[in-house]
């Protein structure tokens, strides 16, 4: 599949793919999205008896149930993430490398921002524990700023699926899909027998909207004209009425999230589609020269910004209650006029933390001597790594549990060490130390 100008796309075997530049353009998308819904969502209010809780104002709106229909932008994540993860897997297999390879470096580059985020949570919230800060406040602020995580647990889980789900798609693309709509599906239907069977959808329902990548990356949806594009957007939104007016499935796609169900499937249908039709437009905006220096930028460090974003917002939001600010009430004209400050602030406040953490995205790469990670070291971290997350994602995330999770990433991270440096054969030579490419990196190239 070729972009307008002839040039080959991610889908395209070779060796050095030229970068998606509407992928890098979707991911800046949905991240400027989602921080910015996220300033209109949290919205802690204190109590004349000192106890404090929080609203999601935006989410209490009666206008905001068929808007997050449009907005719910995160089944286009793992579109994306689908489409250059089955690039970066069949670089790498082409240069001889190996799934368990592929898997040290995609854990590495999720757990080792996230390994950071959790000890600096767990350090401050402790020490506000310490300072006579009322525990109710101190979980308010843990379960609030820990929401990012959830999306990280999935996300990982479907990107070290990669390499098997790649040979199933290579086989039999459309059938592959099929088979994981089936298994969302399935666990719909026995849901309400056995509720904790819904998380089990963490793993089939984005491993299927990432599948939707793939089938993107090999062509398949190009063939498809602007009409059939436009049918198949309509048609997989009708169906999602049909579901939700019936009353099977909630209208509000929020509620819908987690554990997911088939509409955010769906959904992300509509999306992929609404992308590959508006693709020639959207590669010539994100063509523009400045448009690009701006994605690469965003690219290699959207991860910090999206783990970050809503602790900061978080603890911004606490310290507000304790000064003589203005608090507006949720829902005021003078709280959406706020936003504004709140957005504004929080960019503020997200530079240093840029700046600090920003450089945990870049993996750590070692030379083309460097001997690789044994099988039982990548199993072992990928363990050490779900161990928390599971207990967050059927218990909540506690104080405790921030603690036991940043020991249990950094652990991880010390068991995967550093990556190394691998080249086509042809291109190794004795005593050579290949080099890196030079900064600004592809958005999208991986690894």
């Amino acid at each position: 599949m070729g972009l307008p100008d002839g040039k080959p796309q991610v889908g395209d075997r070779g060796d050095t793919p030229p970068r998606d530049l509407v992928i890098d353009l979707a991911r800046f998308f949905c991240l400027v999205l989602v921080v910015v819904s996220h300033t209109m969502m949290v919205s802690p209010v204190l109590h004349p008896d000192g106890t404090v809780t929080s609203e999601n104002t935006l989410g209490n709106q009666d206008w905001f149930e068929p808007v997050i229909w449009i907005f719910m932008v995160m089944p286009l994540f793992f579109v994306a993430g689908g489409i250059t993860g089955l690039q970066s897997w069949r670089r790498l297999r082409d240069r001889g490398g190996t799934g368990f390879e592929f898997a040290q470096v995609r854990l590495l580059r999720l757990i080792r921002p996230a390994a950071a985020l959790l000890a600096v949570m767990f350090t401050g919230l402790w020490a506000a524990l310490l300072l006579g800060v009322h525990p109710q406040v101190i979980q308010l602020l843990a379960t609030g700023a820990g929401m990012p995580l959830w999306f990280l647990a999935a996300y990982l889980a479907a990107q070290l699926s990669i390499p098997v789900l790649t040979r199933l798609h290579e086989r039999s693309a459309l059938p592959t899909l099929g088979g994981l709509a089936i298994l969302v599906v399935t666990v719909d239907c026995f849901r309400g027998v056995l509720p904790l069977l819904a998380y089990a959808n963490m793993v089939f329902l984005w491993c299927a909207v990432q599948q939707l990548g793939f089938v993107i990356a090999d062509g398949h949806v190009s063939k498809v004209s602007r009409s059939g594009l436009v049918a198949v957007i309509i048609l997989s939104n009708l169906l999602l009425a049909v579901l939700t007016g019936l009353g099977l499935y909630p209208g509000n796609m929020l509620v819908n999230l987690n554990p997911p169900n088939l509409t955010l499937l769906l959904l992300g249908i509509s999306q992929a589609a609404t992308l590959e039709l508006f693709r020639p437009g959207l590669n010539s905006v994100a063509s523009a020269g400045w448009v690009q220096k701006v994605l690469a930028v965003a690219g290699r460090r959207s991860m910090t910004v999206y783990l970050w974003h809503l602790p900061v917002l978080v603890a911004m939001s606490g310290l507000w209650l304790l000064t003589e600010f203005p608090k507006p009430a949720g829902g005021t004209a003078e709280w959406w006029w706020s936003r504004s400050v709140v957005l504004l602030g929080l960019i503020t406040l997200l530079l240093p933390v840029l700046a600090l953490f920003g450089r945990l995205e870049d993996r750590p790469t070692a030379s083309i001597h460097t001997r690789r990670r044994p099988a039982a070291a990548v199993v072992t971290a990928a363990v050490v790594v779900f161990i928390p997350v599971t207990d967050a994602a059927f218990n909540g995330l506690t104080l405790g549990l921030l603690g036991g999770g940043a020991a249990c990433f950094t652990l991880a991270a010390l068991l995967l060490g550093r990556v190394p440096v691998r080249l086509p054969a042809e291109k190794v030579t004795r005593d050579a130390e290949p080099a890196l490419p030079p900064p600004p990196f592809s958005a999208n190239v991986e690894p």
